[in-house]
C-alpha cells in the first residue's frame, strides 16, 4: 500500500488549516499501530532477521599438518591379521586354499599373521603327518581334508607377488566347503555362547579363571614365558623366533595387577607387550552404539593403562594390540559386519597410531561370527574395504594435525567429544600414484550434519584426492556393502580386486565432508620433509 502526497514548497501560516493530504496518512499510521499490536498480543515470535554475511564462516575449520617431523612411526605391518584356532574344525584350513580368499588377504599385504583364539587353549599337538589319509573311504571330509600337505604353510609371505600355492579347487568342492562353513559356523557359536570347548588335534592367560576353573598369577606366567624362551633357543628353526605376551585382556584392577607381575619378571624377555580389546561386551548392541564418542574413546584410556605399565619396567617397549573386536561372542549380526562398524575400526587404527602402539591385529580376516573382514562366501565386508584403502594409502609416520574452528565453547559439568575426528599420516611410499611427500588424512564425521574443512599452512592450494567411503543400498548405516566415491565396491568378474579410483578435487577448493561418513583424503606434492624418507 502506497499514500502518494504532495507537500507544498512553503507552510502559509501558523493559522492555516493542515493540508488535506495529512488526513490519509494519519489513518493509514493509525490502522500501521493497529495491526502491529495486535500481532504482539496474538503470536510473539521475532520477526526473520537476516543473518550477517560472515556469520556462516564460523563453521569452516582450518586445518594444516606438520610436516617437518613424525610425531610417531609405527611398524610396515601396522595393520595386520589374525586367524581363530575354529577353522581346523572339520575342514576349515582347506578353506585358505580359495584363490579368492588369497586375493583378498594379499590386498591386505604386508601384515603378520596372528594364529590365535580362544580355541587355542583347547589345542593338542600331534606328530602324525595327515591323519585325514588314514581314515580311508572316499566321501566329503576325504576331499576336504585330502589335497596337498602344502596348501597352506605358515611362513608364507602374502606380500609377495608368487604368493602360496593354491589348489584349483572344482566348483562342487567349493559348495561342499560353504556347506560344511554354514554347518561348522552353528557348531561354533553354541560352543561360544555356552563356553564349553572340546579338545581339537593340530600337525587369555586372565580369562583362564572362567574358562579353565583355575588362575595363574603374573610373576608365574612370566616364569613360563622365560622358560619357554630356553626351550625354543636350542632350536634351529625357533633360535631366533620372536616373543610376544602376555595378551592380556581389559586392562582392569586385576589385569593390570596381572600385568605388572609379568612385567617385572619377564618383560625384558617378550618383544613386544600385547593385549586385546572389546568394545562392546555383553549387551544388546543398536546401530547409534558405533556413532557414539564415549565408547570410541574407551580405547584411549586403555592405551595410556598399559603405557603406564610398560614403561615403569621396560622403557620404550614396543606395545601391540594382539585382537580387537567391535562386539564379543561372535560380534552382532547386520551390525558388527555393517558399515556403522567401520567407525570404530578407523578410529581404534587412527588412534593407536597417534598413541604409539606398534601394531594392531584384526580379529578375524576370515572365519566364523560377525567379527571377520571376509564372510563365508569370501566376500568383503565394509571393513575388509576400509582396511583396504588404509593399506594403499596410509604410512607408517604420524603428523600432528592442527584444526582451528574445531572446538565449542565448554559448558560446566559438561565433556565436550570430538565428532569429527582428523588424523594424518605420510602416504604409503609403496603407492606409486603418488610422489613422496605427499600427506594422507583420514577423516571420520559423526555429526549429521556436513563439515567444511579448509586446508591451510603447508597444505593450502594443493590438489586433493578424495576417497568417500558411504554405505550403498537401502539398508543404510546397516549395509554390508559400500561405494567409493559413488560408485560401488566389488570385486571384477575374474576374481581380482578392483582399481580404487580417486576424485581429484581442484586445488584450493574447499573439502565438504558428508554427514555420518569417513573418507580419506590424499594431499598431493606437499613436499613434507617428515615424508620424502622413509
Amino acid at each position: 500500500m502506497r499514500v502518494l502526497c504532495a507537500f507544498p514548497e512553503a507552510m502559509p501560516s501558523s493559522n492555516s488549516r493542515p493540508p488535506s493530504c495529512l488526513a490519509p496518512v494519519a489513518l493509514f499510521l493509525a490502522l500501521l499501530l493497529h495491526l502491529f499490536l495486535s500481532s504482539q498480543a496474538g503470536d510473539r515470535r521475532p520477526l526473520p532477521v537476516d543473518r550477517a554475511p560472515g556469520l556462516k564462516e564460523k563453521t569452516l575449520i582450518l586445518l594444516d599438518v606438520s610436516t617437518k617431523n613424525p610425531i610417531r612411526t609405527v611398524n610396515e605391518n601396522f595393520l595386520s591379521l589374525q586367524l581363530d584356532p575354529s577353522i581346523i574344525h572339520d575342514g576349515w584350513l582347506d578353506f585358505l586354499s580359495s584363490k579368492r580368499l588369497v586375493t583378498l588377504a594379499r590386498g591386505l599385504s604386508p601384515a603378520f599373521l596372528r594364529f590365535g583364539g580362544k580355541r587355542t587353549d583347547f589345542l593338542q599337538f600331534q606328530n602324525l603327518r595327515n591323519p585325514a589319509k588314514s581314515r580311508g573311504g572316499p566321501g566329503p571330509d576325504y576331499y576336504l581334508k585330502n589335497y596337498e600337505d602344502d596348501i597352506v604353510r605358515s611362513d608364507v609371505a602374502l606380500d609377495k607377488q608368487k604368493g602360496c600355492k593354491i589348489a584349483q579347487h572344482p566348483d562342487v568342492m567349493l559348495e561342499l566347503q560353504r556347506e560344511k562353513a554354514a554347518q561348522m559356523h552353528l557348531v561354533l557359536l553354541k560352543e561360544q555362547f555356552s563356553n564349553t570347548y572340546s579338545n581339537l588335534i593340530l600337525t587369555e592367560p586372565n580369562n583362564y579363571r572362567t574358562m579353565h576353573g583355575r588362575a595363574v598369577n603374573g610373576s608365574q606366567l612370566g616364569k613360563d614365558y622365560i622358560q619357554l624362551k630356553r626351550l625354543l633357543q636350542p632350536i634351529r628353526i625357533y633360535s631366533r623366533a620372536s616373543l610376544y605376551g602376555p595378551n592380556i585382556g581389559r586392562p582392569r584392577k586385576n589385569v593390570i595387577a596381572l600385568l605388572d607381575g609379568f612385567m617385572k619378571v619377564a618383560g625384558s624377555t617378550v618383544d613386544a607387550v600385547t593385549w586385546q580389546h572389546c568394545y562392546i561386551d555383553g549387551r544388546v548392541v543398536k546401530v547409534m552404539d558405533f556413532l557414539k564418542t564415549r565408547l570410541l574413546d574407551t580405547l584411549s584410556d586403555q592405551i595410556r593403562k598399559i603405557q603406564k605399565v610398560v614403561n615403569t619396567y621396560t622403557p620404550g617397549k614396543k606395545i601391540w594390540l594382539e585382537g580387537v573386536v567391535t562386539t564379543s561372542a561372535g560380534g552382532t549380526n547386520n551390525l558388527s559386519d555393517s558399515y556403522a562398524a567401520g567407525f570404530l575400526w578407523l578410529n581404534t587404527l587412527g588412534m593407536l597410531a597417534h598413541q604409539g602402539i606398534d601394531v594392531v591385529i584384526r580379529h578375524s580376516f576370515f572365519d566364523h561370527g560377525y567379527n571377520h573382514l571376509v564372510d563365508q562366501n569370501f566376500n568383503p565386508l565394509p571393513d575388509y574395504w576400509l582396511s583396504l584403502l588404509y593399506k594403499r594409502l596410509i604410512g607408517p609416520k604420524v603428523l600432528a594435525v592442527h584444526v582451528a574452528g574445531l572446538q565449542r565453547k565448554p559448558r560446566p559439568g559438561r565433556v565436550i567429544r570430538d565428532k569429527l575426528r582428523i588424523y594424518a599420516h605420510c602416504t604409503n611410499h609403496h603407492n606409486h600414484n603418488y610422489v613422496r611427500g605427499s600427506i594422507t588424512l583420514f577423516i571420520i564425521n559423526l555429526h549429521r550434519s556436513r563439515k567444511k574443512i579448509k586446508l591451510a599452512g603447508t597444505l593450502r592450494d594443493k590438489l586433493v584426492h578424495q576417497y568417500l567411503l558411504q554405505p550403498y543400498g537401502q539398508e543404510g548405516l546397516k549395509s554390508k556393502s559400500v561405494q567409493l566415491n559413488g560408485q560401488p565396491l566389488v570385486m571384477v568378474d575374474d576374481g581380482t580386486l578392483p582399481e580404487l579410483k580417486p576424485r581429484p578435487l581442484r586445488a584450493g577448493r574447499t573439502l565438504v565432508i558428508p554427514p555420518v561418513t569417513m573418507g580419506f583424503y590424499v594431499v598431493k606434492n606437499v613436499n613434507a620433509l617428515a615424508c620424502r624418507y622413509r
